[in-house]
């Protein structure tokens, strides 16, 4: 499990900035209609924003507006609108059932959907992916899939679980796809995650040349970007300090 339903991301506002945001419906190339949101600044690089299994809820919504009010036009898009349709949810939604359902052929086909919104008026603008958890793992299989984005950031995500979603090939297996830098952001105490697991996914990207950052916080947990956990309020600063970093060298 990620975030809890009322989970609010650790950032603090900016008041004052120039910042439009709207519930969306996009149409992936299959058809697909999805729900988004988008928070927009008028500034020059776009993010997409994967949540966590529970898809689309106020924990991405606010993490767009955050992003939006330090310049960066951020949509968060939901997975699951091919099994639940595009209306909002209220708190008792199975999302695992809909988890279960997803597939890698189709999360890539509405991640490309919101990268080609973002870029509507410039296709050369640079766009960055930022998962957490199922979409931590989903942000860096975007490197690979010929989206030509400018960057994958992963909040925990898991660098080798074949098959989440559905056809997921294992991401230590398409080390040779990926065509730009990569940003991992993980917790030293996550179970769910071992250690060996992000050396090796460290190792490989390195080997094949390809910038990286994977930064462990040693006592995090899995979830650790969160208001609620106050005793790892140093760990998310650093870490937003970090996607700021990445996302600002387009």
């Amino acid at each position: 499990m990620c975030f809890d339903v009322d989970s609010i991301p650790p950032i603090p506002r900016i008041s004052g900035g120039s910042v439009d945001h709207a519930d969306l419906v996009l149409e992936a190339s299959d058809g697909n209609r999805f729900a988004a949101f988008a928070a927009i600044a008028g500034g020059r690089t776009g993010i997409v924003v994967l949540p966590d299994v529970r898809g689309l809820y106020r924990f991405y919504e606010e993490l767009a507006l955050r992003f939006a009010e330090r310049g960066y036009d951020a949509i968060a898009i939901d997975y699951f609108g091919r099994t639940a349709g595009v209306g909002k949810r209220d708190d008792d939604f199975d999302f695992m059932d809909h988890v279960a359902q997803t597939t890698f052929s189709g999360i890539r086909s509405d991640v490309a959907a919101a990268v080609e919104y973002l870029r509507a008026d410039d296709p050369d603008r640079p766009v960055f992916t930022v998962g957490f958890c199922f979409g931590g793992s989903n942000s860096w299989h975007q490197a690979a899939n010929g989206l030509d984005i400018s960057g994958a950031v992963g909040f925990y995500g898991h660098p080798d679980r074949p098959g989440f979603p559905a056809g997921a090939p294992p991401l230590m297996g398409r080390i040779d796809d990926i065509d730009c830098p990569i940003l991992g952001l993980m917790g030293g105490a996550d179970p769910s995650i071992p250690a060996e697991t992000v050396d090796r996914f460290r190792d490989a990207l390195t080997d094949a040349g390809i910038g990286n950052e994977m930064i462990v916080y040693p006592d995090a947990p899995h979830s650790f970007f969160d208001r609620k956990y106050e005793e790892f309020a140093s760990a998310s600063a650093d870490a937003w300090d970090r996607v700021l970093g990445f996302v600002g060298t387009a």
